[in-house]
């Protein structure tokens, strides 16, 4: 088979286990009615605030959502760390569910607007934790490296898609129907969602999760820490930040191209979004071809180019059409690096800080896409509709070239060491760790070779490293007898590790062998971190201390 048949055929199976793994296909109907609902009941805001008061009415609603969001991110995502996913992602579409009952309940009572629009801005507030509690809870849910890949596309086709379903739908409802009604019919949207959720399965328990909480300055600290401290992670996050700050930037600038630049009306707005909706989709599908390929932050920052270049190549010719094509190069871009970036910031980022660490993205592109925003006006006025689009086009092409040295480093660095992860993987208490954990373990893991007769451990002294035997034959010796003989796939070194007690038995090679060792502090974490993989280690544990 040719390469882009054996990716096609890769994709396929990636995207059919997600459909087959029953915890990924609820969590990604939850998102879809989330989504569609979200858009819906935004539509729905915004008619209401312009029959209130106009445009003024629609930007000061539109203001205090974002910002309240933006601000609110960082405090909510500490519940995806503190508590059960599951359960922060059910309270939120819940609480939203309820806000957005209660709008529809003043709407037909006739209360005061107000009381609508800080109802709207409480529904932002209540919305930020389901995301950073998704991304957070998708890792777990995964049974191979592609499928978190996949995942991730099937997730973001899922939003491009609802960016035109949820508008749609709340349109054909605000017309057909009225305000209130729209409101009823996207809180039962919402609640849905959270039906779905319900239903997810999950054995093991996110690290950090059963300890102590410690002070919440503290904790919202460790989500900045783990973004600035790595290089990596630093990065990424920068140049999602700086692609936010483009969209920004668009958000306004598609209005003026089509009503001034090209001289067009009120529909062409319309097919322009339409376009970079459209791309969007057609990205998906070329991220579910790429993401498997072992090169994510290539993509990345393919993705991140692609979101800006068609706006400077747009500043060069007025025509609708060539717009058009453009407009859905910006969306295949904008899924691309969506995709790539969430992929990777899910692999390289700890679990126990990763809800904090997506919150604070959360926040941050809500605040750079609020700032490109306000800066795309001055822009305008300052360099004309072709020059705005040339820094628009041109700034995040400018950031990534640059970068793509660190990107490279950091593929290298985030492979999927595949013969590790299946070793490990076969372990009976690394069974119930989510796929992630497995590959952090896995990289963190140490080849080691010992000779025949040689000692690998000896009874009675400290015990620092777990072992795996990838290849060989070795015999396990207790007060000078041999009571067993391990080989391909068996495992030691947990008992003084679990216990913290000196080696309980003498392990030496018989022949030449090949070994896994993972450290102490890599193994402790990963095995106490999570309450089945525990259980599990102890069951070993106890059995092996019986046969002794």
């Amino acid at each position: 088979m040719s390469p882009l048949a054996n990716r096609l055929a890769a994709a396929r199976r990636d995207f059919g286990g997600v459909l087959r793994n029953p915890n990924l296909r609820r969590l990604q109907l939850a998102w879809a009615f989330s989504i569609v609902s979200t858009w819906a009941y935004s539509i729905a805001i915004v008619v209401f605030a312009f029959e209130q008061g106009g445009a003024t009415a629609v930007g000061v609603v539109g203001l205090l959502r974002w910002v309240a969001a933006g601000v609110v991110s960082p405090f909510a995502a500490l519940l995806a760390d503190r508590y059960e996913r599951r359960a922060v992602m059910v309270a939120s579409d819940l609480v939203r569910a309820a806000l957005i009952a209660g709008a529809a309940a003043a709407v037909l009572t006739d209360a005061s607007a107000y009381i609508v629009y800080l109802l709207a801005a409480l529904v932002s507030i209540a919305g930020t934790p389901f995301r950073p509690a998704e991304a957070a809870l998708t890792p777990e849910l995964v049974r191979t490296p592609e499928e978190l890949g996949a995942a991730n596309v099937v997730a973001s086709a899922i939003e491009s898609t609802g960016i035109f379903v949820g508008p749609a739908l709340g349109g054909l409802l605000v017309a057909g129907t009225s305000v209130s009604t729209t409101f009823f019919v996207t809180a039962g949207g919402v609640a849905i969602s959270a039906f779905f959720i319900v239903r997810i399965r999950v054995e093991a328990v996110p690290e950090g999760e059963e300890e102590g909480v410690g002070e919440i300055r503290e904790e919202l600290l460790e989500g900045f820490r783990a973004i600035f401290q790595s290089r990596s992670v630093a990065l990424l996050v920068g140049l999602f930040a700086a692609q936010t700050f483009v969209d920004g930037l668009l958000g306004v600038l598609i209005a003026v191209v089509a009503l001034d630049y090209l001289s067009g009306g009120p529909s062409t707005v319309g097919w322009l979004n339409a376009a970079s909706g459209i791309g969007g989709l057609l990205g998906a599908g070329l991220a579910g071809l790429l993401v498997g390929r072992g090169k994510l932050a290539a993509d990345f920052g393919l993705g991140v180019v692609l979101f800006g270049l068609p706006l400077a190549l747009l500043a060069t010719r007025k025509s609708e059409a060539l717009a058009l094509v453009l407009l859905a190069g910006v969306g295949i871009g904008n899924t691309l690096a969506d995709v790539s970036g969430m992929t990777l910031l899910q692999r390289v980022t700890p679990p126990s800080v990763i809800g904090r660490v997506f919150g604070v993205l959360e926040s941050i592109l809500l605040l750079t896409v609020a700032l490109g925003a306000v800066a795309a006006p001055g822009l305008v006025s300052a360099l004309g509709t072709r020059g705005a689009l040339l820094v628009a086009g041109l700034l995040l092409p400018v950031l990534v070239v640059p970068s793509f040295g660190v990107l490279r480093r950091i593929d290298a660095t985030a492979a999927v060491p595949g013969p590790e992860v299946d070793l490990l993987r076969a372990v009976p208490f690394f069974t119930a760790l989510p796929e992630t954990a497995v590959e952090r373990l896995a990289s963190a893991a140490a080849r080691v070779q010992v000779s025949a007769e040689e000692d690998v451990v000896k009874q009675g002294e400290t015990g620092d490293l777990f072992y795996v035997v990838d290849a060989g034959e070795l015999a396990v010796i207790v007060d000078g007898a041999q009571v067993t003989t391990l080989q391909d796939g068996d495992y030691f070194g947990e008992i003084a590790l679990l216990r913290d007690v000196p080696r309980t038995a003498t392990v030496r090679a018989r022949r030449d062998s090949k070994l896994l060792a993972l450290d102490r502090d890599d193994f402790l974490i990963a095995v106490n971190g999570y309450a089945p993989s525990l259980s599990s280690a102890e069951a070993v544990v106890g059995l092996r201390l019986a046969r002794a």
